[in-house]
């Protein structure tokens, strides 16, 4: 979604700005534009494209001011355009806003202030915000220092949605003012500077001491200064945090696409999560957690809710939790969740997963869990952020910055984290200990594996090039290895903007073969020894009407039948998810460079979904 920059300090903001929003590219962007407070007032430079060209503005290169703000504009109300653009100002031109989010209620404010005077020039649910802040400030009859504060303040409570906003005015030439709700927002301080921005990374080059905000907490920023204010204009104390992640994790590290590199940081990623959690002599930990043997055997249901590949990393722990714990787990799309009245109490636990901490919908989901009286559990990649400050509990994983929209090392780790989880569980409630410690030296194992997967798929690019054209292609596996064929098959739709489905096997006769014809691709999946034979069945099934298979496997099959078999390390099946995805995430990589796509910001998409 939109991604927002700051600057104040003692530096030229303008290169700043436009390192800190190339930096933020990943996160899908239409438009892009920058303001800075100039001698003579407000600077403001937008346009629809690419950051890069807020280089070729006339007159961009002139900026001298050392306080600005900048946003990459993700298109929700109104076009793409030079006008939509942000930043936007008020009518007089004294006060400049960036915006994340959604305004819930922008008719009526436009309505109010058009009543009241003002005029609109763009379709943006955005542009309300500066005129309302004109017109709080120009009907306050102090003259303090916190009168610019009042008017945001005031302006803010009228805003119903989401929204995270920087501010700067001519009538304040040394601050900047930030507020966030319910979108993300971060402050990065150091010596005689304040960087602000929407994602960590963009900034992490500058300093690793972050200020992480609440909803409704107000900031007024000066060079050397950050003062916090709640919604009554009480001060607030607030110390700051210590990111721990490698600025150069944010850098391509001589990979030609964050995707690629992110691919290969698997290892890393998982050894990293794994952490001190789990080893092969000694009880799980997870110090956070304080969950008693009662409790979870109290339980007469988890939910699992998630958006996109996080939800299918919640299938594989699903898949963990009821065949390691036997607690019954349901997982569930968080936009539907909060619709379809979920039957919650006090037995229920909700765990709610999310990379980037700041996901809508599962952010909503997770309030209404917790309203009903359940015990709520968050697994994110991002210390501080805004599910971690809502859940009752967070556990987090290791995979460090993931830039590339199409999320990869995020997702394993999560599926390992969720896998380590259920043996947490599992040894809370007494379970088999011979079998804990099975699977505890198979996800030990992992990093290593998958090492060795990498090395395997080298030449998977050759059968890239062999299917690129098409224009469907089909995901096929039974049990564990279904739910891969559902992240595998949305990975090729982001990224190569093939059509592409996948199916349970076993349901292929019951509808699906239909579209099967001559030369269409099918993908199919087989690392459970149990069901390996009835799935080559169904893979015959495809053959003898012309498909083109491709097989990734840790079972012995005759390889002859298929086009192409990728022939994995074997692992327990609880938590092959992991091995057998990185086949497709080189597949889905390989297909997109074929095509002479942009791999790391597919259109349309977005890294953040902050709005619902």
């Amino acid at each position: 979604m939109c991604g927002i920059v700051g600057y104040i300090g003692n530096k030229k903001a303008t290169p700043i700005l436009i390192n800190g929003l190339l930096r933020l590219e990943y996160r899908g962007y239409d438009s892009a534009g920058i303001s800075t407070i100039e001698n003579d007032g407000l600077s403001i430079m937008k346009d629809k494209g690419r950051v890069k060209n807020l280089n070729n503005l006339p007159g961009i290169d002139d900026l001298e001011g050392t306080i600005g703000i900048a946003h990459t504009r993700w298109a929700t109300h109104g076009k793409p355009s030079k006008e939509n653009s942000h930043p936007h100002q008020d009518n007089s031109k004294s006060f400049s806003v960036v915006h994340n989010g959604i305004i819930e209620n922008y008719n009526e404010l436009r309505k109010f202030l058009t009543d009241n005077g003002y005029t609109f020039y763009s379709q943006t649910d955005t542009e309300v915000i500066p005129n309302l802040i004109h017109y709080y400030y120009s009907k306050d009859t102090g003259n303090d220092e916190n009168k610019i504060l009042r008017a945001v303040r005031d302006a803010a409570l009228d805003l119903k949605g989401s929204f995270a906003i920087e501010v700067i005015s001519k009538y304040a030439k040394d601050q900047m003012i930030v507020v966030r709700k319910d979108s993300p927002l971060v402050i990065g301080t150091c010596e005689d500077e304040n960087y602000i921005s929407s994602d960590i990374p963009a900034i992490l080059s500058f300093t690793r001491d972050f200020y992480l905000l609440n909803d409704l907490e107000f900031v007024v920023l000066k060079r050397d200064s950050a003062t916090f204010y709640d919604k009554d204009l009480n001060k607030v104390d607030k110390s700051t945090k210590t990111i721990e992640w490698n600025a150069s994790a944010a850098e391509k590290d001589g990979y030609e696409d964050y995707m690629l590199k992110e691919i290969h940081e698997q290892p890393v990623a998982i050894r990293e999560t794994i952490g001190s959690k789990l080893s092969e002599d000694a009880p799980i930990e997870f110090p956070e957690l304080n969950f008693s043997k009662d409790y979870l055997a109290s339980l007469n249901k988890i939910y699992i809710v998630a958006c996109g590949t996080a939800m299918h990393a919640g299938l594989a722990g699903k898949n963990a939790i009821e065949k390691i714990c036997k607690i019954p787990t349901e997982v569930d799309i968080a936009s539907e969740f909060r619709y379809r009245d979920p039957i919650i109490d006090d037995k229920t636990l909700c765990i709610f997963i999310s990379q980037s901490g700041e996901t809508a919908d599962t952010i909503a989901a997770l309030k209404l869990s917790r309203d009903h009286g359940a015990k709520t559990l968050a697994v994110t990649n991002v210390i501080g952020s805004s599910i971690t400050r809502e859940a009752d509990y967070s556990i987090y994983t290791h995979a460090g910055p993931e830039i590339a929209v199409a999320s990869t090392k995020a997702y394993t780790s999560q599926v390992v984290l969720l896998n380590i989880l259920a043996l947490y569980f599992a040894q809370v409630l007494e379970k088999n200990d011979t079998k804990i410690n099975e699977y505890k030296k198979d996800i030990l194992e992992l990093p290593r594996k998958i090492e060795e997967t990498l090395k395997i798929c080298e030449n998977i690019q050759d059968f890239a090039k062999e299917v690129y054209q098409e224009h469907d292609v089909f995901f096929l596996g039974r049990g564990i290895d279904e739910t891969v064929a559902k992240e595998g098959s949305l990975k090729l739709k982001e990224i190569s903007y093939i059509h592409s489905e996948s199916y349970a096997a076993g349901e292929l006769k019951h509808g699906p073969i239909a579209l099967i014809e001559n030369g269409i691709t099918v993908i199919s999946i087989m690392t459970d020894s149990k069901l390996v034979e009835k799935t080559v069945s169904n893979i015959q099934e495809v053959i003898t009407r012309g498909a083109k298979t491709m097989v990734v496997t840790n079972q012995k099959v005759d390889q002859k039948m298929f086009d192409k078999t990728y022939v994995i390390p074997e692992t327990n099946p609880f938590i092959s998810p992991i091995l057998s995805i990185v086949p497709l995430q080189l597949f889905s990589y390989y297909i997109a460079k074929e095509k002479g796509l942009d791999v790391d910001k597919p259109r349309n998409l977005a890294k953040s979904v902050t709005v619902e």
